[in-house]
């Protein structure tokens, strides 16, 4: 089992699938078992969890300020 991502909050994200709004870059705002992502552009906000995250993420656009340097 492969180790799970770094994450950090204030993380952008670009999924492999858009949003029906059609954006495709999210914010993480909450971590633990189930991650909290916002859409940034619409601003809606939805639970996953953490397995189904890591594996709809495309690529990181910008990092957390407590991410790495």
């Amino acid at each position: 089992m492969p180790p799970p991502l770094e994450l950090y909050l204030d993380d952008i994200v670009q999924t492999r699938k858009p949003h029906p709004c059609g954006g495709d870059t999210w914010r993480i705002v909450r971590l633990g078992a189930e991650i909290g992502i916002r859409c940034e552009r619409c601003g809606r906000r939805v639970l996953l969890p953490r397995a189904e995250f890591e594996r709809r993420i495309k690529r990181f656009v910008a990092r957390g300020p407590a991410g790495p340097a």
